[in-house]
């Protein structure tokens, strides 16, 4: 007759000192999984990413993505609040004005599907845990998300 060893209801669990995978696991700041954290961060833009870089000081995974979010969404609103106060400026010049105006008001208009396609996709490359960097600005984000 062998011995296997099997846990019973009234058994406890053993308990282990493994390290929970990286992806799964957290402790400080939010207490949401590491994916999650990071996928939030881009919820609101730079807001939900600054304060998800302030509250996860130890996990470079959610601080680079709300670096990336910061950075990202951060520059977008920037680029959009240029671009609107200068077709607006050149709104005031007859013609010439209005024509380069107009063309300033399109490209603010484009950077709305882009926008919003950007964040649907770093948010779900955020949840599946892929380090995924956006061109330009991911060096950035990954120097500020070192924890090093």
């Amino acid at each position: 007759m062998s011995h296997e060893n099997h846990h019973t209801v009234d058994e406890p669990e053993p308990e282990t000192d493994a390290e929970p995978s990286a992806e799964t696991s957290h402790e400080p700041g939010t207490g949401l999984e590491s994916n999650v954290a990071a996928a939030v961060s881009y919820v609101l833009g730079p807001v939900t990413g600054i304060l998800l870089y302030v509250l996860e000081p130890e996990d470079e995974f959610v601080r680079l993505h709300a670096a990336q979010s910061t950075i990202v969404f951060g520059g977008l609103f920037v680029l959009s609040v240029g671009l609107s106060v200068a077709a607006t400026i050149l709104a005031l010049v007859p013609v010439v004005g209005w024509l380069a105006g107009l063309a300033l008001g399109a490209i603010g208009l484009l950077l709305v599907p882009v926008a919003v396609l950007a964040w649907l996709g770093l948010m779900y490359k955020a949840y599946t845990g892929e380090e995924y960097t956006v061109p330009l600005v991911g060096g950035y984000a990954r120097r500020y998300a070192s924890t090093a």
